[in-house]
């Protein structure tokens, strides 16, 4: 294996389409600002780098990342990649991630807006992820030990299993088919609307209507903080809710509903969906 160490490296292409390698130690920066350093590459390792200019992971198949530093500058660092583990990462750099696959991220922390849009097969523990748009039509997540903090977060999402997470984002989750959410907490407004088969198992929950037009949607001994009036507005709901809520507005009928108590209850277009406080 060609070994690249204690290099700075500012050219065009400028390790472009090695086929096994150690790059170590090396700095991505200079005066020539050059792009796609690492385009192109197979079965390389990276290791204690800083990258500083764009697009330096393109089309790479078979890599380790570990402890890579990608500043600001460092735009759309990885993407169309496959095989691909990131450990100990700082990554800053805009849309990291675009049509990515099999992508394993451990102990890294993120700040990077459209993060992991149109991806598949992505892994996430132990991380934390600041972003606008997180995870936009991806699919195939497995997410666990995550701190989040975004906006319009795993809209269009398919296939996602989310454990031990705090998520604080608004709109999370729309348009989403077939997540399941466990032992997490979800802070933000408009949480789920238009979801399909989401499943919220033992969670805490707050924000201003939640849970809207979903279909097949599912909790858990979950719980609901104050925040959460107007719930349910429009869904097919099945739910056992382990708190008060402080209003349920117009779920469709065939929903059954459990909670300790409700505020208020709000059916003014004839549902007739069964809700039971105990």
């Amino acid at each position: 294996m060609k070994e690249y160490k204690n290099l700075t490296l500012d050219e065009e292409r400028a390790l472009y389409g090695l086929n096994g390698a150690r790059i170590e130690k090396c700095t991505f920066a200079g005066p020539k600002d050059g792009e796609s350093a690492l385009k192109e590459c197979r079965n390389v390792t990276v290791n204690d780098c800083v990258f500083n200019l764009r697009y330096p992971l393109w089309h790479v198949e078979h890599g380790r990342v570990i402890a890579a530093d990608m500043s600001t500058t460092c735009r759309a660092p990885l993407w169309y990649d496959k095989d691909i583990s990131l450990e100990n990462c700082k990554l800053n750099g805009i849309k990291t991630l675009r049509e990515c696959s099999r992508i394993k991220i451990q102990n890294c922390t993120i700040n990077s807006a459209e993060f992991g849009w149109f991806c598949h097969n992505i892994a996430i523990e132990e991380s934390e992820l600041t972003a606008e748009y997180a995870l936009l039509k991806s699919t195939d997540l497995t997410i666990s030990d995550l701190k989040m903090h975004g906006k319009y977060s795993f809209q269009y999402v398919e296939n996602a299993t989310i454990y031990n997470s705090k998520l604080d984002t608004k709109d999370a989750f729309w348009h989403s088919q077939n997540t399941t959410v466990i032992d997490s907490t979800l802070m933000g407004e408009y949480l789920g609307w238009y979801a399909q088969n989401l499943t919220l198992i033992r969670c805490r929950i707050g924000g201003t209507q939640p849970l809207c037009y979903a279909k097949n949607l599912c909790l858990i001994d979950c719980v609901m903080e104050p925040s959460c009036d107007l719930a349910f507005e429009r869904s097919l709901v099945t739910a056992t809710i382990k708190s008060p809520v402080t209003s349920i507005k117009n779920p469709l009928s065939g929903s059954y509903i459990e909670v300790q108590e409700v505020g208020e209850i709000i059916q003014d277009i004839g549902e007739n969906p069964v809700i039971n406080t105990v």
